[in-house]
């Protein structure tokens, strides 16, 4: 017998955003002259720029691993700094084949090799991602204070900022929103002893115990400071690809532009946005959201593509090497346990 539900959460799961990748790249090269970035790619691009930026980026993953550390020490999980380290390392290369699998993944690695409740650790590391949801949001309210001009441009060309400002004061919306609240509660309260209803709570509840180790932890100035290290670990790898190439380059010598800090602002938070759409490792929405923040400042087409791809190409190959690490330091370390054991 078949089962639909396996079969609609694989789809999902993997061809969603397989499909979505495969659609968002056909979109983006069909805007560009292939000779004419092949051109830019092999001419004038300083690769040393595009190295400093891979060799930023493992900083970036050292960081998360360190405020990651916090949160679990918090609810008496001390694993080993390595360990959380690789299992960042391995969250991302995974995610290059399995989007949003690598996440999954860190929390069933770390959990089982200290023999800890998966949904506690999940907890923590939801956490960890509201936690980057609340700086995006806070990079995107900065950027429409600095960069009102390309604001103003990206809704002129896609309006769908009207369109976002008419859903929400439709009265269907509101009352959508609040009719599926309500039939949330009411089945979590008068169905409270119902099994899958009361399961579901021990889950959730288990899951709220590592979410709200964050206001309780040992350390709360350390993780606001590791997460400022983060993302400013990926704004700073974006800036220094700007010096690999002459037109980026360009703008990091106009003081109107704060030196390219305003331009590469409003191209990392559009990025950032675009990263929450399920694609392989952020190929297709990261690249588009990024040609666009370049061509509000005059960049083509052409060149964004270049820039783009040149920068995931040489992320994606760091996250390979980095996930090639992981497996080696996974199995020589857990040679090492059983050995002990």
């Amino acid at each position: 017998m078949v089962n639909v539900k396996k079969i609609v959460s694989y789809v999902v799961r993997w061809l969603l955003p397989l499909a979505l990748t495969i659609l968002l790249v056909t979109y983006m090269f069909k805007k560009v002259n292939f000779s004419d970035m092949w051109e830019i790619v092999t001419h004038g691009v300083d690769y040393w720029w595009i190295l400093a930026a891979m060799v930023i980026s493992v900083f970036s993953h050292i960081f998360r691993a360190l405020r990651w550390q916090i949160q679990l020490r918090s609810l008496g999980i001390r694993p080993p700094l390595m360990a959380l380290i690789c299992s960042i390392f391995g969250t991302y290369a995974l995610n290059l084949v399995f989007p949003r699998l690598g996440e999954i993944w860190r929390c069933s690695y770390i959990a089982g090799r200290e023999h800890k409740p998966f949904t506690t650790v999940v907890g923590s590391m939801v956490a960890d991602r509201l936690s980057d949801t609340l700086i995006v949001l806070l990079l995107t309210l900065l950027t429409f204070v600095v960069a009102t001009p390309a604001i103003e441009a990206f809704l002129v060309k896609y309006p769908i900022g009207a369109g976002l400002v008419d859903t929400f004061k439709n009265p269907w919306t509101w009352t959508v929103v609040f009719g599926s609240v309500a039939l949330v509660w009411a089945i979590f309260t008068l169905g409270r002893n119902l099994g899958p209803v009361a399961k579901t709570r021990q889950w959730i509840g288990e899951m709220w115990k590592g979410f709200a180790s964050i206001a309780t932890m040992h350390g709360k100035w350390k993780f606001i400071g590791y997460t400022l290290c983060i993302w400013g670990c990926y704004y700073v790898q974006l800036y220094v690809a700007f010096f690999a190439f002459p037109f980026t380059r360009e703008l990091c010598s106009e003081p109107g532009l704060a030196f390219g800090l305003t331009p590469c602002l409003v191209a990392f938070v559009l990025s950032s946005i675009g990263m929450a759409v399920p694609s392989n490792g952020g190929l297709g929405p990261w690249n588009i959201a990024v040609m666009f923040g370049l061509a509000v400042y005059g960049i083509s087409d052409a060149q964004g593509t270049a820039f783009s791809m040149l920068q995931w190409s040489g992320q994606t190959v760091m996250l390979i090497l980095l996930g090639i690490y992981t497996m080696i330091y996974i199995s020589v370390s857990g040679r090492k346990r059983s050995a002990k054991s």
